[in-house]
């Protein structure tokens, strides 16, 4: 009697564990998935949405910016960036990656310092890719701005010049208040096209 209890114990403890193993493979798996995942795919449609009001600030703010939307091979358009100090702050953001004017995935900035910016206001941030290969860099993996980008910053009635280093130029545009400065040298983006799977 005491063996047949002994092996009905054993088995409820197989299956317990055995139950616990797969829904802990469960939650690796989620958690895989999620971070995976740059946007959420609920936030997809206001993102991009957002990305395109953006983008009709941007070229309304600035002439020669609206021609390098239609003359850059690629760009990047994060709406809302933000927020940070006078002193020191961080910086995080999504965005939308767009191909030849066609949206192809999206990507998340990150910066941990970032210098004098606008006091606690959100920006929108656009980077333009002169060429296939500047995307493709872009779209290849962790990707960081470096030290020698600046940024110009867009603000409505000024005629400001925007000019290409190592193939990208970059624009900011305070959503709100005035943008003192901003420095993007060490912002790092990463890039995902999953929302095509």
């Amino acid at each position: 009697m005491k063996p047949k209890n002994g092996l009905i114990s054993l088995l409820i403890m197989m299956f317990l564990f055995s139950g616990g193993l797969i829904a802990q493979t469960d939650d690796d798996d989620w958690e895989q998935e999620e971070e995976n995942e740059i946007i959420d795919s609920d936030k997809r449609d206001k993102l991009i949405n957002d990305a395109e009001n953006a983008k009709k600030a941007f070229k309304n703010s600035n002439k020669e910016l609206a021609s390098l939307f239609n003359s850059a091979y690629g760009y990047a358009i994060f709406p809302n960036v933000g927020k940070g100090a006078y002193i020191l702050g961080g910086a995080a953001g999504n965005g939308v990656v767009y191909e030849q004017g066609k949206m192809i995935g999206f990507a998340e900035l990150r910066q941990v310092d970032i210098g004098l910016q606008i006091g606690g206001q959100a920006f929108r941030q656009v980077l333009l890719f002169k060429t296939k290969e500047a995307l493709d860099e872009f779209k290849s993996g962790d990707y960081e701005l470096s030290g020698s980008v600046s940024a110009v910053v867009i603000e409505e009635g000024e005629a400001k010049s925007i000019r290409f280093k190592d193939g990208v130029a970059v624009a900011t545009m305070p959503k709100a208040g005035a943008m003192v400065e901003i420095s993007v040298g060490g912002q790092k983006f990463e890039y995902s096209d999953d929302w095509k799977n």
